[in-house]
């Protein structure tokens, strides 16, 4: 079964060659067609091209694009989608003057989710996700990275992760699951630190791994929460077990973090609002993709992710939303980008190839999605008439997108 797009005004992010990423001066150079075609056969994207060179064939769908743009779908690399309840109470703290450490000290942030996560059944725990999943797929996101994390002891971790897989086998996105026990210090183990990582490393991580529920481990690398060199025995115990490194690092403070990821060879390093010059340097010539959530700097009124000064610096960036109840609670794409230009002075082209490509990249899933190239899945954001995709970042309150396609098929609000 084909489907034909004809009259597509622009056709964006176009790349014959397959490639793993972009970086530096590259971030700014976005590939399109204008008055293109585009085929779609067995959820692939099969052809396209100028509209002069369309196939006259029959197909089994036609469909008109005149005065829309096609472009990938959204690549989603750092959330927290699964998650019980909701935090407002704390945005009302924060409003009047509480910090975001301040509010973990007095029992919030993640304790507070992981007491209410733990509260929650499995069955429960699905349904609020699909919400959350349903609707951040009609926002345009095409592949998603879901962590654990709110869980914090053995029995509700496995259950965070077992709602991620079930999501995965349930919708048609597709989905990377992610460890992130080392999210915080439980209370029981407030004294015990060690303790809890001895947990992490010889009970929860080998039970992770046997299940075969995540592809990737995390660990909050900060100040108060997990040094250096805890990072590097979780991540030896992950990398054990045959779990890629993905780390939180430099969010409030700067620990060497990103030098630990490097060493392990972590697929991205993620959040980097406080960025030393050392930092960037360590990150340049290496395969660790820089990740940026400009969310959680708007949330939290933190400073943003220097993106100019470290894409000049040649440096590839990916933006993600980091979706989660405590510092991000919106996993609108569209919105991350339309942030990320107006606020951390990324052009559009640098914007959307940090959100498809290079997001991709920071999964793993660079050779399947990201990219308008033959033989990736058929992921597709369909706008409205708009002038140009400049247009998409600019109209940040806006929605842009008419309809989205994962694997060729059209998703229903």
């Amino acid at each position: 079964m084909a489907t034909l797009f004809k009259n597509i005004k622009e056709l964006i992010q176009v790349r014959t060659t397959p490639i793993s990423f972009v970086s530096g001066d590259e971030m700014n150079i976005l590939p399109t067609i204008k008055n293109a075609f585009l085929i779609v056969e067995d959820g692939l994207i099969a052809n396209f091209g100028e509209m002069k060179e369309c196939p006259i064939d029959d197909f089994t769908n036609v469909i008109d694009a005149t005065g829309k743009m096609i472009l990938p779908t959204w690549c989603d690399s750092h959330t927290h989608l699964v998650y019980a309840g909701n935090r407002e109470g704390e945005f009302a703290d924060r409003i009047s003057g509480l910090s975001y450490e301040e509010i973990a000290e007095n029992g919030g942030g993640i304790i507070n989710s992981a007491k209410k996560l733990q509260q929650t059944s499995e069955d429960e725990l699905y349904k609020q996700s699909e919400v959350r999943l349903k609707e951040v797929i009609q926002l345009g996101t095409g592949a998603i990275e879901i962590k654990s994390g709110y869980g914090l002891t053995a029995e509700a971790e496995l259950k965070m992760l077992r709602v991620i897989k079930k999501l995965k086998e349930n919708y048609p996105i597709e989905i990377k699951a992610t460890f992130l026990g080392a999210h915080a210090i439980p209370l029981e183990y407030k004294e015990n630190k060690t303790g809890y990582i001895d947990l992490l490393v010889n009970n929860i991580i080998p039970k992770v791994a046997q299940e075969k529920l995540a592809e990737y481990i995390d660990v909050f690398c900060e100040t108060g929460y997990f040094s250096a060199t805890d990072t590097k025995k979780i991540l030896e115990a992950g990398k054990k077990h045959g779990l890629t490194p993905k780390i939180h690092v430099n969010q409030f403070t700067a620990i060497d973090g990103i030098q630990v990821g490097i060493q392990f060879n972590a697929l991205s390093v993620d959040h980097l609002e406080v960025m030393r010059d050392i930092d960037i340097e360590s990150l340049k010539k290496t395969n660790t993709m820089p990740v940026a959530l400009p969310g959680c700097s708007y949330f939290l009124n933190i400073p943003y992710t220097p993106a100019r000064k470290m894409i000049d610096a040649g440096l590839p960036i990916a933006l993600a939303s980091d979706f989660n109840p405590g510092s991000s609670p919106s996993g609108n794409m569209n919105f991350v980008i339309a942030t990320a230009c107006i606020k951390m002075k990324m052009t559009p082209q640098e914007a959307i190839n940090a959100s498809t490509i290079n997001g991709a990249y920071a999964m793993g899933l660079e050779t399947k999605t990201g990219t308008i190239t033959k033989g990736k899945l058929a992921n597709l954001i369909l706008t409205k008439p708009i002038n140009s995709y400049a247009f998409i970042p600019y109209s940040f309150g806006s929605n842009q997108i008419e309809k989205v396609y994962l694997k060729g098929i059209g998703i229903d609000g």
